[in-house]
């Protein structure tokens, strides 16, 4: 399915006031799985540094939900995001200069070619690499705009499964992935050859992961696509199957999985 259609029918919903736009916000936090870890890893980071002027690079950042999260952890952090859509962009900078975050600040870029030579602490990439054919070119300008010791946190699909594809006669769930997903050895080398000097990576969404994604985005998706009728529904399904994707949510943060079809990759330079 084509993921960005939906997408733009709920900024609609959610873009018309600062207060809907934070309701958006934590929506997607308790939501998505994959915000669910990325929170939990940068906790670990974020100890001890909240007192500190740290620079903060969001790759990719979509909506924002994640320079708003990081935002809200320090006022002292400076957080640059970028994204190739020049409305939301725009879109982003009126919301955040209309609750006072001067600190955040979005620009129109592409991730394969944006660079700032050792400017960051911190380069956060969520739900992008599966979309950029030239990864490693993304991969070498994060590295090149990192301080030495910053670390690259990335949330991306996995080959066991990931973009909900278990077979090779079987397309993405999501049309605008350019691959399936990535093999944990196969992304821990490409960092390691474009200027990291450790990397380690850890799979998301297994079992508990799986189950969750599918009652919380996968059928509400469908349902979303079918028609537009579902809105009306959506609060009542989410009512009923939300307080088990949460359990299920928690479990999956909690567990090591021997697999699973999400990846966390931490590297740093």
């Amino acid at each position: 399915m084509q993921y960005d259609p939906v997408k733009r029918r709920l900024g609609a919903v959610f873009n018309s006031t600062p207060f809907l736009r934070k309701v958006f916000y934590r929506l997607l936090d308790l939501l998505l799985l994959r915000a669910w870890h990325i929170h939990e890893e940068l906790r670990v980071w974020a100890q001890g540094k909240r007192d500190r002027e740290l620079a903060i690079y969001d790759a990719g950042a979509g909506f924002g939900q994640y320079s708003y999260w990081l935002s809200g952890l320090s006022p002292k952090w400076s957080i640059t995001a970028i994204d190739v859509k020049e409305e939301q962009v725009a879109d982003c900078n009126g919301f955040f200069r209309a609750i006072g975050r001067e600190q955040v600040r979005f620009e129109v870029g592409d991730v394969t070619e944006f660079q700032r030579p050792e400017a960051f602490e911190l380069v956060v990439c969520v739900d992008v690499m599966e979309h950029i054919l030239e990864d490693e070119a993304a991969l070498r300008c994060y590295s090149n705009s990192l301080k030495t010791g910053g670390m690259l946190i990335i949330s991306t699909p996995s080959d066991q499964g990931g973009s909900d594809v278990h077979g090779e006669e079987e397309g993405s769930f999501i049309e605008e992935h350019v691959r399936d997903g990535y093999n944990i050895d196969d992304i821990r080398a490409k960092a390691l050859r474009n200027g990291f000097s450790k990397v380690e990576a850890r799979y998301s969404y297994g079992a508990p992961g799986k189950i969750s994604w599918k009652l919380s985005m996968k059928w509400p998706l469908l349902m979303l696509q079918t028609s537009k009728l579902f809105f009306i529904v959506l609060p009542l399904y989410y009512l009923v199957a939300y307080p088990i994707a949460f359990v299920l949510n928690w479990a999956d943060v909690h567990t090591t999985h021997a697999t699973g079809t999400g990846l966390i990759v931490k590297a740093w330079k």
